[in-house]
């Protein structure tokens, strides 16, 4: 889950974050783009302001950077996190399109109420690279909703993530409800739980996947509307995707990144 604090996007050529890490840029071996490496909370805007790439450690103070090359993906470039011992991830670098604590990318359709979410309204797709080993992680989307079309401060109606896998013994918040749950032509077991008034509702795929193509965010979001965890007077403001880590996960990477909102 994301911090209760966020870092807004500054110049890729220099982001300095609040403890004093420097972001470096360096030129690309073979192309004209530039590698931008990002640590603690620092973020970049990519694809042209379209998508924001966030670091966002948030959980641990162990050094933990992603590099980005200016397009929708990155990749954790080290990690030292760990956190396999405590509830919480020691972070969860992404990328992400609409608003997450005032930083907003452009032109991205959201906010959007829920009741205007139709068929194909809203869908995504996004590749990834996983890792094995000791390292201890989830491969998430983090999807938010507030009860306003606010742009700025906290949401304050309800997180809905969907896990494409697991690498350790990590499970998804609250206490799990249904299992083996057909939704949009795909399997998932159920989670929820309620932290401080925000419901959490998790849907984990239950066979292993790397990457996902138009996946159609409509059925898991009216899903969750039918049981009470999501209001059709909400506004969706923020679809990310990324990787909470409680150890390790260097090599962890995402290869392509995209929100469609008609």
């Amino acid at each position: 889950m994301p911090p209760v604090t966020r870092a807004f996007a500054l110049p890729a050529a220099l982001l300095l974050a609040a403890g004093g890490i420097l972001a470096v840029v360096l030129p690309a071996a073979t192309s004209e783009a530039a590698t931008t490496t990002l640590c603690g909370f620092q973020t970049a805007a990519v694809d042209g302001g379209a998508y924001t790439v966030d670091n966002n450690e948030w959980g641990s103070s162990r050094p933990e950077c992603i590099t980005t090359d200016g397009n929708a993906e990155f990749k954790v470039a080290k990690s030292s996190i760990e956190n396999g011992h405590v509830g919480k991830p020691g972070g969860y670098p992404s990328i992400y399109k609409g608003c997450t604590y005032g930083a907003c990318t452009s032109a991205s359709g959201l906010p959007l109420q829920v009741s205007a979410i139709h068929p194909g309204t809203v869908t995504t797709s996004w590749r990834t690279r996983q890792v094995g080993g000791s390292s201890i992680y989830n491969v998430a989307y983090d999807i938010w909703f507030n009860q306003t079309p606010t742009t700025s401060g906290e949401a304050n109606g309800a997180e809905l993530m969907i896990w494409l896998y697991r690498h350790g013994p990590k499970h998804p918040y609250g206490t799990q409800i249904a299992s083996d749950v057909s939704i949009g032509g795909r399997s998932y077991n159920v989670w929820f739980g309620d932290e401080h008034g925000v419901n959490t509702v998790t849907y984990w795929m239950t066979s292993r996947t790397t990457s996902v193509r138009d996946l159609r965010l409509r059925p898991l979001i009216f899903n969750a509307v039918r049981h009470g965890y999501i209001s059709r007077s909400w506004y969706l403001i923020d679809v990310e995707a990324g990787f909470e880590i409680w150890r390790g996960g260097t090599g962890l990477a995402t290869k392509s990144f995209s929100v469609s909102v008609r």
